[in-house]
């Protein structure tokens, strides 16, 4: 079969090309310039619409539209006005060329794209994305969530405070770039249970920009962020003794945090996974295998009630 991936939940068109023979032939991104202001729905739906034809051209390479056997579509969660865009383009080809459609759960996606490239199954799964910062467990279809933020998500919390401080650009990268040549300052912790709390964090850290240097803040809002998350992970683990921990999602590409699990997995004698960085970032070829193995075990949806869904949590399946 030949699949198409379809992404554009927020600041990302992605379309991707999967072939359950071959593998991934293609996976095409485009992603909507960081600004100091952030992101406004409206502009990013623009930003699909301009590109879309021609990330979709590149995408199918050498092959034709005719020769897809389905289309899968992230239907959320994720920004109304891209999202709402990427899945009426999906169910235009759908209908138009007569193909099967199945409408795929983003954070879903993020978790099968990990489980096959890094072949670890059953595991305790950190998530940790712009709008989501979670703590699963499950398998096959069905995930619980068992830890996540109480307010913010992590990559969201590193975007504010990034605009605020003016970083250019106003981004999770720019952050790590800068902490990596930091020191630790003091900055609030809070882990209850198996959840945590990014906003006392960010509001302090912004405080901080008045009279502390730049890469010093940046190195101890990672380090307080990552070790709340990989704390309640590690609480995880043991409490449903579990073998194996990955980490997926976009904030699962900062090289410090991935240096953070590997030590957490040394100590526990355990396994852990992590995909590269093409398949952490909004991507395409997530949708595509995830819509694949849905295919498989369910079939296509039915393309009248299929809608997107900007609250579509994952437990919710």
């Amino acid at each position: 079969m030949n699949i198409l991936g379809i992404e554009g939940t927020a600041h990302t068109l992605s379309i991707s090309l999967f072939n359950t023979n071959k593998g991934f032939i293609s996976n095409v991104i485009d992603t909507y310039p960081f600004t100091p202001e952030g992101f406004l729905p409206r502009s990013l739906a623009d930003h699909h619409s301009n590109v879309f034809a021609r990330v979709l051209k590149k995408a199918l390479n050498s092959f034709s539209i005719k020769d897809i056997d389905l289309i899968a579509v992230s239907i959320g969660p994720g920004i109304g006005a891209p999202l709402n865009f990427t899945v009426s383009m999906a169910k235009f080809l759908s209908k138009y060329y007569k193909i099967p459609i199945v409408g795929v759960n983003h954070p879903l996606a993020h978790i099968k794209i990990t489980e096959y490239i890094t072949g670890l199954k059953d595991n305790i799964i950190i998530y940790l994305s712009g709008g989501n910062t979670q703590i699963l467990i499950g398998k096959d279809f069905k995930y619980r969530v068992v830890g996540e933020t109480l307010d913010i998500g992590i990559g969201n919390m590193f975007d504010k405070f990034a605009r605020k401080a003016k970083l250019n650009p106003a981004s999770g990268a720019m952050i790590e770039k800068l902490g990596k040549k930091g020191s630790y300052i003091d900055l609030p912790y809070y882990v209850k249970g198996m959840n945590f709390s990014f906003s006392g964090l960010l509001t302090a850290a912004i405080k901080q920009l008045e009279e502390e240097k730049i890469e010093n803040i940046c190195y101890s809002l990672m380090e307080n962020a990552f070790s709340m998350v990989l704390e309640s992970a590690e609480r995880a683990l043991h409490v449903f003794k579990k073998k194996s921990i990955i980490i997926t999602g976009g904030v699962a590409q900062n090289s410090i945090l991935k240096e953070k699990l590997k030590l957490l997995a040394k100590e526990n004698n355990i396994k852990y996974g992590v995909a590269p960085n093409e398949y952490n970032r909004d991507n395409g070829a997530m949708i595509a295998y995830t819509g694949y193995k849905w295919f498989k075990k369910f079939g296509a949806h039915n393309i009248s009630t299929l809608h997107a869904k900007t609250k579509y949590r994952i437990d919710m399946l």
